[in-house]
């Protein structure tokens, strides 16, 4: 049995929905997810064991990539990775979007993962679909033990 840890933003659902789906294919293959939402009230903590973050994609200040578009709805979860030594067990990041958005598809995980200098592992859209959990799954299971 296999021990992933994640955390993560949602703020509409859509990534609760996501992390539901990927803890039921956990299930099924005999692992397990545990899987904690960051938001503005949560409290800060230090974190201890590996873990890979799931981020949404909320921006505002315009239509591209450049420093005037912002993120929005996330940040706490930026934060709390940032918070101590968080980021030393931060092992990639998953992210979502809307595809609608073309350029910023995706583009809130991307600059975590270089702001935390780890690998952007998998994007979905919107809720994401089980094939989507199904192939996050099989990306993140390795960086936790086999």
């Amino acid at each position: 049995m296999v021990k992933i840890n994640i955390l993560y933003a949602s703020t509409e659902g859509n990534t609760t929905s996501f992390v539901t789906k990927l803890t039921d294919i956990a299930a099924e293959n005999g692992d397990i997810v545990v899987a904690r939402c960051i938001g503005e009230e949560t409290d800060y903590a230090n974190e201890t064991a590996p873990f890979v973050a799931i981020v949404p994609t909320y921006l505002t200040g315009g239509t591209g990539t450049g420093p005037e578009v912002t993120e929005i709805f996330t940040n706490a979860l930026g934060d709390y990775i940032a918070f101590g030594r968080n980021r030393q067990y931060l092992k990639g990041v998953i992210g979502s979007g809307n595809r609608n958005f073309n350029v910023q598809f995706n583009l809130t995980a991307t600059r975590y993962a270089q702001r935390f200098n780890v690998p952007m592992l998998f994007a979905y859209e919107l809720r994401g679909s089980k094939f989507d959990a199904e192939k996050a799954y099989h990306i993140i299971k390795p960086l936790f033990g086999e």
